[in-house]
């Protein structure tokens, strides 16, 4: 297994990445670290509060209307008194159902506001990770942290400011009503508290676990349905005829989760039924003890099947309380996964200071420098989350000057000229192109462009004068226009089509009936990879950066389409430093510089006739490519004319 420049990765531990995570204890200060994204809903949380307040209150009158409409209207049959409390009782439900509407709402504008701003401060931080986190996370994973995780803690979190305060206040509203009734009864119901809340604090201790191993189940299973339901996973599987695998490693996969799930669910409906049971023991204990009284005269019938009513308000907050225990540690379990995102720190990260990159004239073109430039591609803990990546983590003891992939390598690629990387696979020439844009930074030694530390730089401004052309030029699933107007938002149509033309890829979109409009594609898999490429050298024409780095942008073309498409890079380049990696030597026989890379380092260096000429490792790359073969008349190149 290598990396993506070519070096060999260490051993391979076999340790599965989510073992220790259900186990891994909540991060200290999470529930801190909620509060600012509650601040900017202040007035939603206030009704939410005063709903709440009002809602308890009226959960503890009701009973006390009932117990007057019984003793002082129905006992001394009282018609008048029975129909006007029995109106009242009336408002007072009318009351609860208005508050309750307005809890609901504002409970939910919080809820989802919240998860608005996290949704936001992760995919902006996630956005701000260098290269190499893309290259080792599994996406599904990334993406579970995004929706489920975060859905996860806005339920939760939703279930918390609905029901805590409510259920907090009600307790003890109705238990100061049930004093002012009958505190012997009372006394006798609160003592049955404890084994309420005994059961409700073991179970959620397990429930913490069970629940952050559903979600590590569950974005394992997205993870998979993410790489299999794209086209490039759907072809390989259909290719290598491995459906009846796949579909036994989901069905896996999936039974993990539902086992997982059974679990979760079975101890999360364990508590109700506790308390189910043990609230009807103490309903038991009141009819008991208060018909007992009621016998005796101590207690009027009205007092006791309010004190009914009223005992059934204390158990209902404290089930509620029991579960909020659960939902508590749900929020707390989906926050913690979230902020362990938001807490990796992006390895390239802008200076405070930074200045833009600014090019004032065209004679002002910055040439590219590297200064004694080693790199090595960055350990699993440097980038990554062991909870975001597959079951084989690599070893930690991959640190060593072994894995460097470029070796104090230093060279100048001059303004306005074209230099060409050719060299071995494996070589570093793509690490040398990724590092230009700061994709990665070099471990040590200087990038300079037009004599700046790419390091002091602003990252928008070097790659808004930095342009690129991938060896797989990659399309967004939407339509053509929307993929060029990428690279330039205020590009007209004009633009768009004589871009087109230059990457003679007009004649097959004018052919299309949609035209620009037509849809690319999951990856642009509507085009075949000759004409993505032409799109994607006609997105770069769009954008017309200073600087310009082509990835072997020709590399899917034809004979004929290359030529033509290396006419057209002649005019599209001229002025512009470029830096081009090439593994046809024909294509770079014109080039100003030629800088032959050998395991990360400059091994020679100069135009073409000169390292033919001194017969070392470029003459031997250009004679086995074309051994056998007429000497090839010489043509334009992409640097000719300079």
């Amino acid at each position: 297994m290598t990396t993506p420049g070519g070096s060999r990765l260490g051993p391979l531990s076999l340790r599965p990445a989510t073992e220790a995570t259900p186990h891994r204890r909540i991060s200290r200060g999470t529930i801190r670290r909620m509060l600012p994204y509650a601040r900017p809903y202040r007035r939603q949380i206030a009704l939410l509060l005063f709903t709440t307040v009002l809602d308890a209150c009226v959960a503890a009158a009701s009973p006390l209307v009932l117990k007057l409409i019984i003793d002082r209207g129905i006992a001394h049959r009282h018609l008048a008194v029975v129909v006007g409390l029995s109106l009242a009782l009336a408002g007072l439900a009318l009351v609860d159902a208005a508050a309750g509407f307005a809890q609901n709402r504002a409970t939910g504008r919080v809820g989802e506001g919240i998860v608005y701003e996290l949704r936001n401060a992760v995919f902006a931080h996630v956005q701000r990770q260098p290269l190499a986190f893309f290259t080792r996370v599994q996406t599904g994973k990334l993406i579970s942290r995004l929706n489920a995780d975060v859905m996860g803690a806005r339920q939760a979190l939703t279930t918390l400011l609905s029901q805590a305060l409510s259920a907090l206040l009600t307790l003890v509203l109705v238990l100061v009503a049930m004093f002012y009734l009958s505190w012997v009864i009372t006394v006798a119901a609160l003592v049955m508290i404890p084994l309420f809340l005994i059961p409700g604090r073991r179970i959620g201790r397990r429930l913490q676990r069970l629940t952050r191993g559903v979600m590590d189940q569950d974005a394992e299973m997205s993870s998979m349905m993410t790489e299999r339901f794209n086209v490039s996973g759907a072809l390989l599987t259909k290719l290598y005829g491995r459906v009846p695998e796949e579909r036994e490693l989901f069905a896996d996969k999936a039974g993990r989760l539902r086992d997982a799930g059974v679990t979760a669910v079975t101890w999360a409906h364990f508590l109700p039924i506790i308390v189910t049971l043990l609230t009807s023991f103490t309903t038991a204990l009141v009819y008991g003890l208060g018909g007992g009284l009621a016998i005796h005269g101590t207690l009027g019938i009205g007092s006791l099947v309010a004190m009914v009513a009223l005992l059934l308000r204390v158990y209902g907050p404290i089930n509620q309380l029991s579960n909020m225990q659960s939902s508590a540690m749900t929020a707390l379990v989906s926050f913690d996964r979230v902020f362990e995102v938001l807490d990796l720190e992006p390895l390239v990260a802008e200076r405070p200071g930074a200045r833009a990159l600014t090019v004032a004239e065209p004679a002002d073109e910055p040439g590219i420098e590297f200064e004694n430039v080693s790199f090595r591609y960055p350990t699993a803990e440097e980038v990554s989350l062991a909870s975001l990546e597959s079951a084989a983590q690599p070893s930690a003891e991959r640190t060593g000057a072994a894995a460097r992939v470029l070796h104090d390598l230093s060279f100048r690629a001059p303004a306005g000229r074209l230099t060409a990387l050719v060299g071995p696979s494996g070589a570093g020439k793509t690490t040398i192109t990724h590092l230009v844009p700061r994709l990665y930074d070099p471990t040590s030694g200087t990038v300079r462009i037009g004599g700046r530390d790419v390091r002091d730089l602003t990252v928008a401004s070097l790659r808004e004068h930095v342009g690129v052309v991938t060896q797989d030029a990659h399309l967004f699933n939407d339509t053509l226009r929307a993929n060029l107007l990428y690279a330039r938002p205020d590009a007209g149509e004009r633009e768009l089509v004589e871009a087109c033309r230059a990457a003679l890829i007009w004649d097959t979109i004018d052919a299309l009936p949609d035209g620009l409009d037509t849809m690319a594609g999951d990856r642009g898999y509507r085009f075949s990879g000759g004409e993505k490429q032409r799109i994607a050298l006609a997105r770069l024409l769009i954008k017309a950066p200073p600087i310009v780095v082509l990835d072997e942008a020709t590399a899917h073309l034809d004979s004929e389409s290359e030529a033509a498409i290396q006419q057209a890079l002649r005019t599209a380049l001229a002025g512009r430093t470029s830096l081009v990696i090439a593994h046809r030597l024909s294509t770079v026989r014109e080039a100003d510089q030629i800088l032959v890379i050998d395991a990360g380092t400059v091994r020679e260096s100069g135009t073409h006739d000169k390292l033919l000429a001194e017969g070392g490792l470029y003459a031997d790359l250009y004679h086995r490519q074309f051994a056998g073969q007429a000497p090839a008349p010489s043509r334009p190149g992409v640097g000719e004319g300079r």
